[in-house]
């Protein structure tokens, strides 16, 4: 019997990552993309039951925040999973001891790991590490994880029109609780040092990409020496869509806009090189040989709401979330460590007062804002809304106390990024044309403001959708309109304006005792306009109407 097509009975699993055979990583066909197929065929031969361990050997459980990576690196270019006994994704014992080794003391890795050095001097630990499988079959779920880079196309591309980049899949285990074992034939291990070895050991996450989120388990104790900067706050807008068009909050939306503005601030201070190569000694990258980054996000949610906004083609996915965002220490740093923390606090409260994060975060949510301009419902999501929650930490947060002191926040994020560049050996250079369409420039960018009394009082909400001026022919004064002007954007091109309705706490003298400070939430906005005009007549025109118009917008900050 001659079987046709032999190649099309083998599953994707044993097939090369090459045109015509198998790309995971390739979402060109996004209805029914091949890493689809691939997961399909893995889970449909996968043993229905996890792997059993010897009696002897010691577990913990533990669960992962948001998604785990551990890359077996088998297939050239595609990111999937080790895959062990019976078909089950695992993380590696190997993995396991490299991470155990590193948490340890100099005594503790000699006694557990064992020595390192010659052959002739070598003596083994006494433990060993069985690695770590999800403990039920929930991991056959949501395992393809669509990545969609956008700093390329947001950032760096100086005509948005023309779009780089695109998505691409990976393999990951969503949500999974892990079941790690140790064991060992010595007396004298105490257990209780172990698994307190190993808890500071995953306590800035498991497997791969920990720097933008993942990996990270719940509750894991922190430790205090390589905490940066920590905070409390909650958000609201659109979430990414799973290929089974659900949605999925993903906590790495924080560091790619973090990473983002850190960019546009030291685009304003030196050349394109060196803004480049700061920013990926701060966040890690891939040019060259790879970066490590300093620094790494870790979002441990509190409260997580999915829901549906809108119905038929205008159905998007959106999120509530709450949680603790924090920025821990990757490798050790020579130099000022307090400098270090500065900068990634005011990275944090630069992008949390101008903007937001995630998608569409250059606009504020119009459900919150503008909510007749869903009335008849036939329109997309716009727009996010994030906001500080924790009291605690409203003094070091809110940096905004009063409308004319909103250049305090943007001269000290400069500052703060200046003195962390001198540690670096970089001194700021004077700019006479920024390289990025969105620099942080004074002759590139200006930030106007007005208080609102409340979140129905937004003036500018409206100016993206109709003239923010009406024509008066008698008086020949035109309509004076940004919509769809390059500076409001359109499909596929980003626009060159931020609109936020940064909720407004202002801060007191606290009657029991006059000198310190108190901070007290107010039903007030400060809705604020980040500009970065282009030489067209509409962009002219509006800052015009702005600095003469009725609506008592004042400029903040550049326009130098």
């Amino acid at each position: 019997m001659t079987i046709e097509n032999p190649h099309d009975h083998v599953p994707l699993m044993f097939q090369a990552q090459a045109n015509g055979r198998c790309q995971i990583q390739r979402l060109q066909r996004y209805s029914d993309p091949q890493a689809v197929q691939w997961t399909d065929e893995w889970v449909d031969k996968a043993y229905p039951e996890l792997p059993t361990l010897p009696e002897n050997v010691q577990t913990r459980e533990y669960t992962i925040n948001w998604r785990l990576i551990t890359n077996a690196g088998m297939d050239d270019i595609a990111i999937r999973p080790v895959i062990g006994a019976r078909g089950w994704p695992f993380y590696p014992g190997s993995s396991m001891k490299g991470i155990f080794r590193r948490a340890c003391n100099e005594a503790q890795a000699r006694k557990y790991c064992g020595s390192v050095g010659s052959r002739s001097d070598f003596k083994p630990g006494s433990l060993r590490f069985h690695g770590g499988y999800p403990i039920d079959d929930t991991w056959t779920e949501n395992l393809v994880d669509i990545v969609h880079p956008q700093q390329a196309w947001q950032v760096e591309t100086p005509n948005t029109r023309d779009k780089k980049g695109g998505a691409f899949a990976q393999i990951s285990l969503y949500q999974p609780t892990m079941q790690f074992g140790i064991s060992s034939d010595a007396a004298d291990v105490d257990w209780d040092e172990v698994w307190g070895i190993w808890e500071q050991a995953i306590a800035t996450g498991l497997g791969g990409r920990v720097c933008a989120g993942y990996g990270q388990v719940k509750g894991a104790k922190r430790d205090a020496a390589k905490l940066l900067y920590t905070t409390f706050l909650k958000g609201q807008g659109q979430a990414p869509k799973r290929l089974d068009g659900k949605g999925e909050f993903r906590p790495n939306i924080f560091r790619a806009a973090v990473r983002g503005h850190a960019l546009r601030i030291f685009a304003g201070l030196t050349d394109e090189r060196t803004a480049q190569r700061l920013v990926e000694t701060l966040f890690g990258g891939v040019r060259g040989k790879g970066t490590v980054g300093l620094v790494i996000l870790q979002f441990q949610t509190s409260k997580l709401s999915m829901d549906m906004f809108g119905s038929g083609s205008y159905a998007q996915p959106t999120y509530e979330v709450e949680g603790q965002l924090s920025w821990l220490l990757a490798k050790k740093v020579d130099g000022d460590l307090a400098t270090l923390k500065r900068l990634i606090g005011k990275l944090t409260q630069f992008a949390m007062v101008l903007g937001g994060f995630g998608k569409s975060w250059r606009r504020a949510d119009h459900r919150l804002f503008f909510d007749e301009y869903y009335e008849d419902g036939y329109k997309g999501l716009i727009g996010c809304h994030w906001q500080w929650t924790d009291p605690r930490y409203w003094i070091q947060d809110v940096q905004v106390h009063r409308i004319r002191d909103f250049h305090v926040l943007i001269d000290r994020t400069q500052q703060a990024a200046i003195a962390w560049m001198a540690t670096q050996g970089v001194k700021p250079q004077t700019v006479q044309r920024p390289f990025l369409r969105e620099a942080w420039h004074p002759q590139n960018v200006q930030v106007w403001g007005r208080m609102a009394a409340d979140r129905e009082e937004s003036e500018a909400i409206h100016w993206f959708h109709g003239p923010y001026q009406q024509a008066m022919r008698k008086l020949g004064v035109p309509e004076g309109s940004i919509y769809k002007s390059s500076l409001t954007g359109q499909v596929s091109q980003v626009g060159r304006v931020w609109h936020r309705m940064y909720p407004w706490i202002k801060v007191v003298a606290d009657p029991s005792d006059p000198k310190k400070p108190k901070p007290v939430k107010t039903a007030q906005f400060i809705e604020l306009l980040t500009i970065f005009p282009d030489e067209s007549a509409e962009s002219e025109r509006f800052l015009e109407f702005l600095a003469d118009g009725p609506f008592e917008f004042e400029r903040l900050w550049g326009g130098a």
